[in-house]
């Protein structure tokens, strides 16, 4: 499921869509917040460059959206469905959950966004 050359395997870890040799960040670390969207301009690799064109991963805000308003819907299920919360625990409990995956939302989203442009090629990188 998560073998090279799965979609699913370059978007859980950051890995270059292209060859998924290479982490496309230089701290794979997503908690530390000031290199968060620090990311390589090319693949060591295979040589793609992670930039498409200017401006490219601004679309990766969409998919940011989406991906919070699920976290959002997901948080509140647990905490009043679950937990039985009342409403303002359950926005507590909202706004906690997207401030702490925050981050991991953030990469996420971009990992979501170039892999929907950019497709495994097994012999990328190869002479």
């Amino acid at each position: 499921m998560l073998s090279r050359g799965s979609k699913l395997n370059s978007i859980l870890t950051g890995s270059c869509p292209k060859c998924q040799k290479e982490s496309m960040y230089k701290d794979k670390n997503p908690l530390h917040l000031s290199k968060v969207l620090k990311m390589n301009e090319n693949c060591s690799h295979c040589g793609l460059r992670y930039q498409i064109e200017p401006s490219f991963f601004y679309g990766a805000m969409y998919v940011s959206y989406g991906l919070n308003v699920a976290v959002g819907i997901a948080a509140f299920i647990v905490s009043f469905v679950f937990f039985e919360a009342t409403i303002e625990q359950s926005f507590i409990s909202i706004i906690l959950t997207l401030v702490v995956l925050f981050p991991f939302v953030l990469r996420l989203s971009r990992n979501l966004y170039i892999n929907m442009f950019v497709s495994y090629d097994p012999n990328a990188g190869q002479k």
